[in-house]
């Protein structure tokens, strides 16, 4: 929910999900391009904004087990920058039984995360439009 982060702005210049519209809106342009937003932890304490700040022993994960059982065309999971991919190996990979899915960590939309620029970042995330537009074709297939 940033301002500066670049996560809506991107999914804006990709599904036309962009900051300007209400949010339940961009849920349902993501959901129409075939993309379900999830976060890793559904529950934490933390002091500020980081992910830095994130008290380890507060962290609960969401419901990954029943994502993948309630959603299973899920074939693809991209991680919004190394703290989600972390969370997620630490707190649900190996505690659950995973189906057989491609796992991709992206630089994250995050404003603190400034060794990339909002064209470099949109140029990494394309790879979620391409996934999307695949898993499209091999459903009409």
């Amino acid at each position: 929910a940033h301002p500066r982060n670049a996560f809506w702005p991107i999914m804006g210049a990709l599904f036309g999900a962009g900051p300007a519209l209400p949010y339940a809106e961009r849920l349902q342009r993501l959901n129409a391009a075939g993309i379900a937003l999830w976060d890793v932890i559904a529950a934490c304490e933390r002091d500020g904004s980081l992910d830095s700040a994130i008290a380890p022993d507060s962290v609960e994960p969401n419901d990954f087990a029943r994502l993948f059982r309630d959603c299973p065309h899920i074939a693809h999971v991209f991680f919004n920058g190394t703290a989600a991919e972390t969370a997620f190996r630490r707190h649900v990979r190996g505690r659950i039984a995973l189906p057989a899915l491609r796992f991709t960590r992206l630089p994250s939309t995050s404003p603190a995360h400034a060794a990339r620029g909002f064209d470099a970042k949109l140029a990494a995330w394309q790879v979620v439009h391409e996934a999307a537009r695949a898993a499209d074709h091999a459903l009409a297939a």
